[in-house]
């Protein structure tokens, strides 16, 4: 058994999984099912995550054992995030952080309003 594709050959859409079957009793499930999120991975971030994991986290020991530079180790790192849809927080506190500042430039908000808003 290989792996679940995760993308269209082609097209390269997402791929969802309409069909289930057990091989001991010949059941099958017929609908529509979502990838989870570590089937979005590719072969290469998957091999990555379990070098990272196994590393306890550690991208000084990850580039040692890669031999990558730290700067590429982030990089994939930060790939590997999105791909696993874990930076949408951080893209949406950004954002909300930029309308916060916007919102002070043009004179919406006092100074200590705006840096309330921003600690929270």
């Amino acid at each position: 058994m290989g792996n679940i594709p995760n993308k269209c050959p082609a097209c390269s859409g997402d791929m969802e999984i309409r069909l289930l079957h057990c091989p001991c009793c010949g059941t099958e499930i017929q609908g529509s099912f979502l990838l989870g999120r570590f089937e979005k991975l590719s072969g290469e971030q998957l091999a990555f995550l379990e070098i990272f994991v196994r590393l306890r986290g550690s991208l000084k020991d990850l580039c040692a054992e890669l031999s990558i530079s730290y700067p590429t180790a982030r990089n994939r790192l930060d790939a590997l995030i999105e791909t696993l849809g874990f930076d949408d927080c951080k893209k949406q506190a950004a954002k909300q952080r930029m309308e916060v500042l916007e919102r002070l430039k043009n004179g919406e908000l006092t100074t200590q309003e705006a840096l309330a808003l921003l600690q929270k």
